[in-house]
């Protein structure tokens, strides 16, 4: 387990190894933060804000999040920078501090990531699912190959942020560590989709 310093952006969204995040960026720290990124080609962690709605008390993140690297950028309709991220390797936070800027850092510890397992056959249909949405979703993944359906590692991280769930779940997979765990979690909340499909 290795450790960084790098730079956060608590959101309210769960970034996955592998995922593309799409974001606009405006505010000062944030656009230092992309400068940055861009010249030593660094990443920064993407971290779920759990209290938003909470407007009297100060915004908190949860501590296990994702590092992102920038791979492409635009100018947007509106006038403001857009990039894309992609997700790289899950982290835990072991400290933070503020800048000047107000832009947070972190000081992290990058998580071991399971070894290619297969997907065993009782899972086969959510490699199934995740074929069909590979079908419509692929120009986000270029690097998708059919046999990446077969790799319980991304076959979970893939299912987690593409299925309807609620952030708190989709934060508790990423923490998980066991890809077949993960796959299991997933399977179980297959009938809440297909209740959900057929009302």
């Amino acid at each position: 387990m290795s450790s960084i310093d790098i730079p956060l952006f608590p959101l309210p969204v769960v970034l996955f190894p592998g995922g593309r995040l799409p974001l606009r960026i405006f505010e000062p720290r944030y656009l230092d933060m992309v400068r940055e990124c861009s010249a030593k080609d660094g990443f920064f962690g993407v971290c779920l804000v759990n209290n938003q709605e909470e407007t009297n008390r100060p915004a908190t993140h949860l501590r296990v999040g994702t590092t992102a690297k920038i791979t492409d950028f635009s100018t947007l309709d509106d006038g403001l920078l857009g990039i894309v991220a992609r997700g790289e390797h899950r982290f835990i936070i072991q400290s933070t501090r503020m800048r000047d800027n107000g832009l947070l850092m972190a000081e992290v510890n990058l998580l071991d990531e399971a070894v290619f397992v297969e997907t065993p056959d009782e899972y086969s249909v959510l490699s199934l699912i995740a074929g069909r949405m590979m079908e419509h979703l692929g120009e986000n993944y270029p690097s998708f190959q059919p046999a990446d359906l077969q790799d319980a590692t991304w076959l979970g991280y893939r299912l987690s942020e593409l299925l309807p769930l609620e952030n708190a779940e989709r934060q508790s997979l990423l923490q998980l560590s066991d890809p077949l765990q993960r796959l299991q979690v997933l399977l179980e909340l297959l009938p809440r989709f297909q209740e959900s499909g057929e009302s």
